[in-house]
C-alpha cells in the first residue's frame, strides 16, 4: 500500500539548504520516491499556512519510506536541512482501492 510523507519546511537559511537540495534526488531515487509536490505558494484555503515550502511524496509502501527516511545516506544529507530549516514531517497511509 502507498505511503505518503507530507513535509512542512520554514527554510530560514537558502544556502544551506541549496547543499540539502542538490543531493537529494540522488538518494531519493533509490527507494523509489515520487515527488508529488513541491510548492512554495499553495494557495490557503483555511487556517494559516506559515511554512516556506510545502512537500508531498509516494512511496510504494511504509517500508520503502522509513527505510529512505532512515537510511545513513539521507540522514547525512538531511543535516544541512536541519541546519538550514524547522521542518514537520509526517507519514500517512493510502486508501486501498
Amino acid at each position: 500500500m502507498s505511503h505518503y510523507i507530507i513535509a512542512q519546511i520554514e527554510i530560514a537559511d537558502r544556502e544551506e539548504y541549496g547543499k540539502y537540495e542538490s543531493g537529494f534526488m540522488d538518494i531519493f531515487i533509490k527507494y523509489q520516491g515520487k515527488l508529488l509536490s513541491v510548492d512554495e505558494e499553495p494557495q490557503l484555503l483555511e487556517g494559516s499556512w506559515p511554512y516556506t515550502r510545502t512537500v508531498l511524496i509516494e512511496f510504494p509502501s511504509k517500508e520503502t519510506a522509513l527505510d529512505w527516511f532512515t537510511s545513513d545516506e539521507y540522514q547525512a544529507l538531511a543535516k544541512h536541512r536541519h541546519n538550514a530549516s524547522a521542518a514537520n514531517i509526517t507519514i500517512l497511509k493510502g486508501i486501498e482501492a
